[in-house]
């Protein structure tokens, strides 16, 4: 996307990343990492950072939550579209500016991305789907030789 097509530019937003797994320690490695690859997109620069401690789950005892809040300022709305479908944020505000502008090309840029991205998902779900049928079939054969 060129700049002439984005009116609004530097966009600051606040994203909360949330991490659940085990052992505790990874759970900050893995918000580190993720943090750093955020960083490390095309149009996305990290301001600031907290990761937060991990906390045993309630639910789950042997699982842990851990959470990071990440302040970013963006080129362009666009980088922030990939951002949320590349990292699921648990939360997401826009900070500045109070008004968006965005071109009709802008916004072809961010809907083609996420349809392609349904694609990709839409895909793997087809895929698995076909997986399970398999080994559901598989499993009844072996049943029925029992």
């Amino acid at each position: 996307m060129s700049s002439n097509e984005n009116l609004t530019r530097e966009i600051r937003a606040s994203l909360i990343l949330e991490v659940i797994g085990r052992p505790p320690e990874h759970l900050n490695e893995t918000l580190e990492n993720m943090i750093k690859q955020m960083g490390g997109e095309k149009g996305v620069k990290i301001v600031s950072k907290k990761i937060n401690e991990p906390v045993i789950m309630k639910e789950q005892k042997d699982f842990y939550t851990n959470f990071a809040e990440i302040e970013v300022e963006l080129e362009e709305i666009f980088h922030l579209a990939i951002l949320v479908f590349k990292y699921m944020p648990a939360h997401l505000e826009v900070i500045s500016p109070e008004s968006i502008a965005i071109s009709n090309n802008g916004w072809n840029d961010i809907l083609n991305e996420i349809t392609r991205r349904l694609h990709g998902y839409d895909e793997i779900a087809r895929i698995m789907q076909m997986q399970l049928a398999q080994m559901q079939k598989k499993i009844n054969e072996l049943e029925r030789k029992k």
